[in-house]
Order: C-alpha cells, then sequence, then structure tokens
C-alpha cells in the first residue's frame, strides 16, 4: 500500500487526526480575504463580456487552417485600424473555417474588416459572411444564466434538507456554493479573460462538483453523530472531524485527478489556441474545482458543525462530554482523543480480542479425558464399562 493509501486508512480509523474543525476560524479567515478580493476585483475592473453578451461584429470565411491561421487574421483586423476595435477574437471551426469577432463597429469598419479577412483567406470578398450580435441578445443569456443558478440553488437546498432531514446542512452546502462562485467570478475579473457561454457552462459545472464533494462528506457526518446525544464521549464538533479526516484522502485524490486533465485543457487553449471555449471553459472549471475542493474540507463542514453547535441539545452534549474530561484529567488517566470517535470500538475490540481465555491448556498437550470406569478387554486396549440398564438410576 502507498504511503498516501496507509495515510488515509489511519485517518479513517482514527489513529491519526488533523483539528480540521478546531482551527475553523483560520479557515473562515482565509475565505473571507479571498472573497473580498474577489468582490474588489469584480467591482473595480468588471467582467470582460465577451461578443455573446455585450454585443459586436461576427465574420466566418472558408480557409485552410494552419497553425499560423489565428495569428495571421488577428494581426490583418488590427491592421485595419478600425475604430474602437479593441482586439478581435479569432477563432478556427474545423479544419476549414475561421471565425472572427468583434467590437461594435460602424458600417465603414465593418466592410473595411470584412475586406481584411477576405484577403487573408485568399477568397472574394462576397464570401465572407457578417452579422451584427445585438447586446439584447446577450442579456438574454445573462437573465437565463442567473434564472439558471437560482433554480438550481433552489432545489440543492430542498434536495440536501429532505436527504438528510437537517435544514443547517442545506445552509452550509449553499453558503460553501456561493462562496466557491464568488471566487471563481471574482478571479475571471482579475485575470481579464472574456465571459462567454463556455463560461457560464463552466461555472454551473463546478457548482455540481463542489456539491458532490461537500454531500460525500455530510453523509459522513450523519453516519458518526447518529445518536450522538446518547452518550458522553464527544460532542457534534468531534464526529465532525473525524469525517473530514476519514474522507479528506478521498477528496484529494478526485480533486487531482480531476485537475490534471482540466489543467491540460487550459494551458492548449491559453498558450496553443491562445483564444476560444476552450480556454474560457477550462480556466472556470480549473478554479472551480480547486476551490470546491478547498469549500468541501474546510468550510462547509465547519459551517455545519457551528450551526448544529448552537442547538440546545448540542450544547448539554458539549457541557456533558466537557465535564467528563476534567473529571478524568483530574483524576489522572488520559481523556479520550478529540476526532478518535472510530478508534474506541478499534481498540475495544483488540482488547477483548487480546484477553486470555480461561483455562486455557498448555501448547502441545492433550486433552485430559473423562474419569470414566474403564476395563480391559481382550484386545488389551481400556474400554469404558457401563451398569446394566436395569440397574441404571439406581
Amino acid at each position: 500500500m502507498s504511503k498516501l493509501g496507509q495515510l488515509g486508512a489511519k485517518l479513517h480509523r482514527g489513529d491519526v487526526s488533523y483539528d480540521f474543525i478546531g482551527h475553523r476560524k483560520l479557515w473562515f479567515s482565509v475565505s473571507a480575504i479571498l472573497v473580498i478580493v474577489s468582490l474588489a476585483g469584480l467591482f473595480a475592473r468588471g467582467l470582460a463580456l465577451g461578443i455573446e453578451f455585450k454585443g459586436g461584429v461576427e465574420y466566418q470565411a472558408k480557409v485552410k487552417v494552419t497553425s499560423d491561421t489565428v495569428q495571421n487574421f488577428t494581426d490583418a483586423v488590427k491592421a485595419t485600424n478600425a475604430k474602437d476595435l479593441g482586439d478581435p477574437v479569432v477563432t478556427t471551426i474545423g479544419d476549414g473555417s475561421v471565425r472572427v469577432q468583434t467590437k461594435p463597429l460602424g458600417q465603414d469598419d465593418i466592410a473595411k474588416v470584412r475586406a481584411a479577412v477576405a484577403k487573408e483567406a485568399g477568397v472574394p470578398i462576397e464570401q465572407v459572411t457578417s452579422q451584427q450580435i445585438g447586446a439584447s441578445w446577450g442579456q438574454q443569456i445573462a437573465n437565463k444564466a442567473i434564472l439558471a443558478l437560482i433554480v438550481f440553488l433552489v432545489l440543492v437546498f430542498a434536495v440536501i434538507w429532505l436527504y438528510f432531514r437537517e435544514p443547517k446542512a442545506s445552509m452550509a452546502a449553499i453558503i460553501a456554493l456561493i462562496h466557491d462562485v464568488t471566487i471563481t467570478v471574482g478571479i475571471y475579473a482579475i485575470i481579464g479573460f472574456d465571459v462567454t457561454p463556455a463560461t457560464v457552462i463552466g461555472v454551473l459545472t463546478i457548482l455540481g462538483y463542489s456539491l458532490y464533494d461537500t454531500v460525500v462528506v455530510f453523509d459522513k457526518v450523519r453516519e458518526n453523530t447518529r445518536g450522538i446525544t446518547g452518550s458522553n464521549r464527544y460532542t457534534y464538533s468531534d464526529a465532525t472531524n473525524l469525517a473530514v479526516n476519514q474522507t479528506v484522502v478521498r477528496s484529494i485524490n478526485t480533486t487531482i485527478t480531476a485537475l490534471l486533465p482540466v489543467g491540460a485543457i487550459l494551458v492548449v487553449g491559453t498558450v496553443v489556441l491562445g483564444t476560444g471555449p476552450l480556454k474560457d471553459l477550462s480556466l472556470a472549471l480549473f478554479v472551480g474545482i480547486a476551490v470546491g475542493a478547498y469549500s468541501s474540507i474546510f468550510i462547509a463542514p465547519a459551517l455545519l458543525a457551528v450551526f448544529k453547535e448552537r442547538e440546545p441539545g448540542m450544547q448539554a452534549l458539549h457541557r456533558r462530554v466537557m465535564a467528563k474530561r476534567a473529571q478524568t484529567a483530574a483524576a489522572g488517566t488520559p481523556a479520550p482523543a478529540v476526532a478518535t470517535a472510530g478508534a474506541g470500538a478499534v481498540a475495544a475490540r483488540t482488547a477483548v480480542q487480546d484477553k486470555p481465555r480461561k483455562q486455557d491448556r498448555p501448547a502441545g498437550t492433550a486433552p485430559t479425558p473423562a474419569s470414566r470406569p474403564m476395563k480391559a478387554t481382550a484386545a488389551g486396549r481400556p474400554q469404558p464399562s457401563r451398569k446394566p440398564r436395569s440397574k441404571r438410576g439406581k
């Protein structure tokens, strides 16, 4: 077994643990800083909306695509010096077409750019199609994306409430999701990548990924806290911390496995292609997956523990556990380790198995035969003798 696998087994049994819940103030502080920086970047720089959201002009022409096609068409369009041209977005469609997108232009500038695209493609200007995309269409996309996000959050809240029978779990999961979306959108604003429909798809995808990881942790929390109020050994935070320790290696493995291919797509879309939907989609996925894994380990379980510890029953359990630990410490016996709720049962089973059995006979000795009257037979071997049936019981 690998070292990471051995560590995961020890964490699951409770032999080794890290106090994730006990350091929740640190995690909350880190998240607060990330959210503030993201919001500052969002309000200071704003989002670089793509042509689909703010409108513009799109050109398309047939051309044999090569490795220099994107750069050649970008230089050709910039050479027109059209007013308010900005940076054109050039993407290839398969092996035989190229698409150029610009900001809204005047009619004269549209004709100039169209002629430049035709000249670079080596085709007549009539074979270059151009269409203007209005901002109203982009506004419809934005409104539908916001509506989809709201419906998603409402359904998530209801499903988690029904599954765990616990509204506080729904609240913790929703706050973690909002945390993930805010940081992802803020990083988009700081880096300056264009927000396109591919970005919207990526954001909605990471919501599902983050939620899946959070539900796995919450399910382990429910398993560890079932009937916890009937004992006085562990608090709700202790059992929650054990659940995080039991699932942290799985979360790390899943996250790394997901980030590797997404990171490769991000490198290809940014370095090789330079622009296009691959870059927009992969950045949203990469940032969202990383932030979602962080929130499912450090934020969502800690929020759930904070919410549950405010309940009167959990507060009474906390007082009993603290009183027992104080009494144990005063007696001079070691108190049970925090976040090792699963280790107690293992130790108990080990103690039972190691306890010597009563009247164990020495190794290599035969069992003592029962003391019954014996008599010799013709073969010379002793045989047990029995009374006649008529004299039994007398």
